[in-house]
């Protein structure tokens, strides 16, 4: 058997050192963050079992009052009462993280991720910044799971630097029809760090028949599968039309140049989406739009090539471990598997980043089809996600 080098032992030596304040331990302060929905009840049921300080928080990331000034429309409101009733121990209550999603890229066209940035910056930020001391940890109810490097098991090529005391990875969880961790690509290292994700184990059949064993209120409760900061009680575009105003524009076809029909703005359609337009044989879809013309352009059929890319640029680009990117992707670039969407099949791709400007260039293996400006790319080393960043331009 081929001998691991000593590099590797000391690091295992250091992470064996290190590994007793990998997770939280007796009389540590533990937060839940309660959605009022059957994965975060059975997280706060598994961890009430532990000897841990626990409490729970509820997050109110969306009012209805704040635009109506009513209590009319509170939708949080079942979320709060199911929160209570899950919880026996106390709740340290509603946090209020209100904010507003940028619609400027909507209005451009470009098609934003809300949920990745809400995890940054509201759950993975305000929440945590709001929890104190800083040695706490925050359990969620996402799919996702975490590891720490270095140990054997994953052990990787695509680091160059010695890492010498453990570091957290976010990891795809047992339940990959579930997977969340495309939501979570762009958290901090510190925050994933303090991050507990105790169903990651877990089938999403076997969370729900947990919580009918022990009887939680939320056992039968339908999944959310609304925005995370709205809910799902509108249709995004309902949602979205409170806050940006009609700008009426033309939809053409790409192949012959005729115009179809007309829009009632960019944010209305998404490159790859199906365009209800009466009269055409054939189904259209929508290949790209032009923001300054405020043109929308549609090709017939689902396969049609103007919907394929071969390679996509993107910026803003976040590395989870920011000092550590990944071996040789200023050179040759580095084989990883890539998403642009929730629930897709991880795509085979070569990584790279251009010197001069941190540009990151991403081309596939095969033509890929859907993906839109604004969109968030993330990129996979096998189950590690390793980051993530906007799409900007697709070729």
């Amino acid at each position: 058997m081929r001998a691991w080098p000593s590099s590797l032992l000391r690091s295992i030596s250091l992470y064996k050192t290190h590994v007793a304040r990998l997770s939280p331990q007796k009389g540590d302060r533990v937060v839940v963050a309660m959605s009022g929905g059957v994965d975060s009840s059975v997280v706060a049921k598994l961890l009430a079992d532990k000897d841990y300080d626990l409490s729970a928080v509820y997050m109110r990331n969306w009012d209805t009052r704040d635009e109506s000034g009513t209590d009319s429309g509170c939708e949080w409101k079942k979320d709060w009462a199911d929160v209570q009733r899950v919880c026996r121990r106390p709740v340290t209550g509603v946090l209020d993280a209100s904010f507003r999603a940028s619609s400027g890229d909507l209005e451009k066209g470009g098609t934003p991720n809300p949920d990745i940035w809400c995890n940054r910056e509201v759950k993975f930020g305000a929440l945590l910044d709001h929890i104190t001391p800083k040695d706490s940890w925050l359990a969620t109810g996402h799919y996702a799971d975490k590891a720490w490097f270095p140990h054997p098991s994953l052990a990787s090529h695509i680091f160059s630097s010695n890492i010498t005391t453990p570091r957290p990875q976010l990891m795809r969880p047992a339940d990959r029809t579930k997977d969340q961790t495309y939501y979570l690509s762009s958290i901090s290292e510190a925050a994933l760090a303090r991050a507990l994700f105790p169903i990651a184990k877990f089938k999403k059949t076997e969370v729900r028949e947990m919580a009918q064993r022990w009887g939680l209120p939320t056992a039968q409760r339908e999944e959310s599968m609304g925005i995370c900061f709205v809910g799902e009680k509108q249709r995004f575009n309902d949602f979205i039309s409170q806050y940006i105003p009609p700008n009426p524009g033309l939809i053409i076809d790409l192949e012959t140049g005729k115009t179809l029909t007309t829009h009632q703005g960019l944010w209305s359609y998404t490159v790859g989406q199906g365009a209800r337009i009466r009269g055409m044989p054939q189904k259209m879809f929508v290949a790209k739009k032009d923001p300054v013309k405020n043109e929308i352009y549609v090709v017939p059929g689902s396969d049609h090539p103007a919907l394929s890319c071969n390679s996509i640029w993107a910026n803003e680009w976040e590395w989870i471990w920011k000092d550590s990117p990944p071996a040789g992707i200023e050179d040759q670039g580095f084989r990883a598997r890539m998403q642009f969407r929730h629930r897709m099949l991880d795509v085979p791709c070569v990584v790279r980043r251009r010197s001069v400007d941190g540009m990151i260039h991403i081309t596939f293996q095969q033509p890929q089809t859907g993906i839109a400006q604004g969109q968030v790319a993330a990129v996979w080393e096998g189950n590690w996600c390793l980051g993530c960043g906007v799409i900007v331009e697709t070729e």
